[in-house]
């Protein structure tokens, strides 16, 4: 079996990335220039089916007014791990970050769709990738 690294995963979830795995409500906003807009929730989740950890919620401040909520992951030892900072402009804050227990997907209102979306297209590239290391190795 072909081990993944954290570049594999991060490979794999960037190009998962399209308007349709975005926050449905900021959708229109969303663009190719810059991909990971509205794309950390889906994402922190993805990454915590694959690397565990907690789910980390902080706010968003524009002219000292919370104009939204970021997603992103702590695993052990404090690491922290962010795919989708660099979306915001900057006048855009991102302040605090508290751990936020993760509800069933079977209980979620909102972005599940969307999650499940970018997760498949995730696992897809990934299996693919050890796919391709497999048989690599083989050779």
């Amino acid at each position: 079996m072909t081990t993944l690294l954290l570049a594999d995963i991060e490979h794999a979830v960037r190009n998962s990335w399209s308007a349709d795995t975005c926050t449905p409500e900021f959708r229109s906003r969303w663009s190719p220039d810059n991909p990971a807009r509205d794309q950390c929730g889906v994402t922190a989740m993805v990454l915590n089916d694959l690397l565990g950890g907690d789910l980390i919620r902080g706010e968003v401040h524009v002219n000292g007014k919370r104009t939204d909520y970021h997603w992103w992951n702590r695993l052990g030892m404090g690491v922290e791990i962010d795919l989708t900072r660099e979306q915001f402009g900057t006048e855009e804050i991102v302040t605090g970050g508290i751990v936020i227990l993760r509800p069933p997907v079977t209980e979620w209102r909102r972005l599940r769709e969307e999650y499940e979306l970018l997760r498949d297209r995730v696992a897809e590239k990934l299996d693919r990738r050890r796919t391709a290391g497999a048989a690599a190795a083989a050779l």
